[in-house]
């Protein structure tokens, strides 16, 4: 399948890669088909990702793996809430935060309230909110990182 993304021109994206979210995503509830894309100019590796929609060229969420900067992230999460994505294995279950990017890398936040959670085996996504009261909707990613560095 080829994307056009607004970030990075035309993309082709193999079938068996695009993710269908059964009830979209919220506040994007009409979109359902995405794909998760990355520059390929800075690898694979890199930590911002996208979450690109194949159905809106101009659609794209930057989205992080929340282990990147915190190692006890653990949503707590009802488990009817997995069912519209086939009740994954956690050996299936991919965790991503969206990000809100500043211009000032200090700012940059992730929502670890409302993480998306993928089961790679069927390729279904659903975004859910987490039952955790601590877990912020803005969550500065740039003092976890450096917390991280410093070993805390």
């Amino acid at each position: 399948m080829v994307a056009q993304t607004r970030l990075f021109g035309e993309v082709v994206i193999e079938d068996d890669k695009v993710l269908d979210f059964p009830n979209g995503i919220i506040g994007i509830e009409d979109k359902h088909k995405f794909a998760i894309i990355y520059d390929v100019e800075r690898g694979e590796d890199t930590a911002i990702r996208w979450l690109q929609s194949m159905e809106d060229p101009y659609l794209a969420l930057p989205v992080i793996e929340p282990f990147s900067f915190l190692d006890d992230y653990n949503p707590i999460i009802e488990d009817a809430l997995l069912e519209p994505i086939g009740n994954p294995k956690d050996e299936d279950i991919i965790v991503l935060l969206t990000l809100i990017v500043s211009s000032d890398v200090t700012k940059v936040t992730a929502n670890l309230k409302a993480p998306i959670v993928i089961n790679s085996a069927v390729c279904k996504g659903e975004q859910i909110i987490a039952e955790n009261p601590e877990y912020e909707a803005k969550y500065n990613v740039y003092d976890a990182i450096q917390r991280k560095k410093a070993g805390e």
